[in-house]
């Protein structure tokens, strides 16, 4: 086996091996029953397996040291989102690290969205940085550098019997990916032709699977019919718009409403699905995040035709201290805080 997989397969092993003990109820008791079914509450758990190595561990409320993702299981979640980078210098989030994390997911019968970045690191607004191996490509092989790496990803985990309900092209798209090529901003038709390849690419592996065009701001309804206008005009493809929402404790109320203000008129303008693939809020204001993330659950399941499909926290099983992210839903003690109780 190739040395830079060995650990991440490792993990998988002792993931197997690390259920709750719901999953292996005594006898005489009955197991307990997910809905695994309709609106989606899930998590982006894309650090997982590098916190693993670093030795973090995950306890129930109760402190039994539980895996993670049986453990967001166990709260109610029913779907997992992953990232997936191109060629990642520490080799996390790449094909074989995504593939152990998908592996885990789908054993515990978790829907899963993949969220391909199409870089080899962070894309977002503030940066949208082209794979190293891509920067020199022309347009239309830069459109077939995605096509393939798409395919490449998605046929990985077909092999393994694996069927992502959704995937992402591109993350926080909202001035394009692979800048300078795909600035919105810049050449909207070449950001809708960079997506479009992306789109096809996922429907010829897995044709029911649903594409979605992710956004930060879902609150700033100028930013995504700007966005969204550019791609229908330029012959742009979507299944699913996808918007990120992060408040403060005395902003959430607010971005709340403006956000689910904004879902309606999606839906309305592109007679399009809707899904809220990344919130969070800081760990350190659990009882307000619990309280935004109660009120935004139920402000989305009730939008007309079941139109908005989910809600995903990002990354929540971070602790307090991990690589400086203060907006996850776990202590120090590798404990959830109230605030995922809102998933329940």
């Amino acid at each position: 086996m190739n040395l830079k997989y060995f650990f991440i397969y490792a993990l998988l092993i002792v993931s197997i091996c690390a259920c709750s003990d719901d999953d292996n109820p005594s006898p005489g008791k009955e197991p307990p029953v997910y809905d695994m079914t309709g609106f989606a509450k899930g998590a982006d758990v894309s650090w997982l397996t590098e916190m693993e190595k670093a030795g973090r561990k995950f306890y129930s409320a109760i402190g039994r040291e539980t895996e993670c993702i049986t453990l967001l299981r166990d709260l109610g979640m029913n779907s997992i989102r992953l990232r997936v980078w191109v060629d990642p210098a520490d080799g996390w989030c790449n094909k074989g690290d995504l593939l152990v994390k998908a592996i885990r997911a789908n054993r515990l019968g978790m829907r899963l969205m993949i969220d391909f970045h199409y870089s080899d690191s962070w894309a977002d607004p503030s940066q949208q940085t082209k794979p190293a191996a891509w920067k020199d490509l022309s347009f239309n092989e830069l459109k077939e550098a995605v096509s393939t790496h798409t395919k490449e990803i998605l046929s990985e985990l077909k092999s393994h019997n694996i069927s992502p309900e959704w995937v992402q092209v591109g993350n926080e798209t909202g001035n394009g990916m692979l800048w300078d090529t795909g600035k919105a901003s810049e050449n909207m038709e070449k950001y809708a032709g960079l997506n479009n390849a992306g789109y096809d690419a996922v429907k010829e592996i897995f044709p029911e699977a649903k594409v979605i065009v992710h956004l930060q701001n879902g609150n700033d309804n100028n930013l995504f019919r700007w966005l969204f206008d550019g791609l229908k005009n330029n012959g742009g493809k979507w299944d699913i718009i996808g918007m990120s929402l992060y408040p403060e404790v005395e902003t959430w109320q607010n971005m709340n409403n403006d956000c689910i203000t904004n879902v309606n008129d999606m839906i309305n303008r592109y007679n399009t699905e809707v899904m809220i693939c990344e919130v969070g809020m800081p760990y350190s204001e659990a009882e307000a995040c619990k309280l935004f993330l109660s009120d935004l659950i139920t402000k989305a399941k009730a939008v007309a035709n079941d139109k908005c499909l989910g809600v995903f926290y990002w990354e929540p099983q971070s602790y307090a201290n991990w690589k400086e992210y203060t907006l996850g839903a776990f202590d120090n003690n590798g404990m959830p805080t109230v605030a995922l109780d809102a998933f329940k």
